[in-house]
């Protein structure tokens, strides 16, 4: 296999589509966005990206069935937009191999007629917060101003470190072609999966790009994630409860 092995599996005619991307990440943010999009929509499969930079496995169906990792493409239909989306449950596994897929999405997205890029992360917070902000970067000065007009944040120096992986080098490589590329990136905690952030996220990209989508599917998860938050203090706080007492019988004692 070659370093990057692009398998065409459908080729329909898509009208000024964008592409959105969703890999895995920090509260699996984009993602899970990614996910609801394709499990409320028809889409059909247009690509399969096979790499040696992927890691060195196999998934398995629940019908037993064992397919090598890759990242895959779709094309779907929000709001009477063409879109691409790009998803797969593993990112590169170096430096090089980012580079090399990052390119080779780009070249897929090209083909298709794409001119705007939306990436979707997760920005970590370290702690878990109530109001979800969505953070952004942007390619031109233009986009900035209408992702702001959606209530898109732009904080000098944030994310510290910026943005790296697939969804940084899709904007960094993506200007570099003449892409307008934006990263959207929803405040989470960073320690668990946040169905709360991706909704925040999903929201501003419903507002840019003009479509509706039912939340229910994405609300009932962050109600369960609620739920194992609410176990994780309640224990926690039975351990500093725990400790407080065994201090006072120390002293007492």
């Amino acid at each position: 296999m070659d370093e990057v092995d692009i398998e065409t599996v459908a080729d329909p005619e898509l009208q000024d589509p964008v592409l959105i991307e969703g890999l895995p990440g920090v509260g699996h943010v984009g993602k899970l966005v990614v996910e609801h999009l394709l499990e409320e929509n028809e889409s059909e499969l247009v690509r399969r990206v096979y790499s040696e930079y992927l890691p060195p496995q196999v998934s398995v169906a629940d019908d037993g069935i064992a397919d090598l990792v890759s990242a895959e493409l779709y094309a779907l239909s929000l709001g009477g937009r063409d879109v691409l989306v790009l998803t797969g449950d593993h990112q590169a596994q170096d430096t090089r191999g980012h580079y090399r897929l990052t390119d080779a999405f780009l070249d897929v997205a090209e083909s298709f007629g794409v001119e705007r890029v939306f990436a979707l992360g997760g920005v970590p917070t370290g702690e878990l917060i109530e109001e979800y902000s969505v953070l952004g970067a942007a390619t031109t000065e233009e986009f900035v101003s209408e992702l702001e007009s959606v209530g898109v944040e732009f904080r000098g120096d944030e994310p510290a470190g910026g943005i790296v992986g697939t969804s940084g080098l899709l904007l960094g490589l993506g200007d570099r072609r003449g892409l307008e590329a934006t990263c959207l990136m929803g405040e989470t905690s960073g320690y668990l999966v946040d169905p709360k952030s991706a909704q925040a996220v999903l929201e501003v990209l419903q507002s840019v790009l003009e479509f509706e989508v039912d939340f229910e599917s994405l609300e009932e998860r962050a109600d369960e994630m609620e739920e194992v938050v609410s176990k994780i203090e309640e224990m926690e706080s039975q351990q500093v409860g725990g400790i407080g007492a065994d201090e006072d019988l120390r002293y007492i004692g």
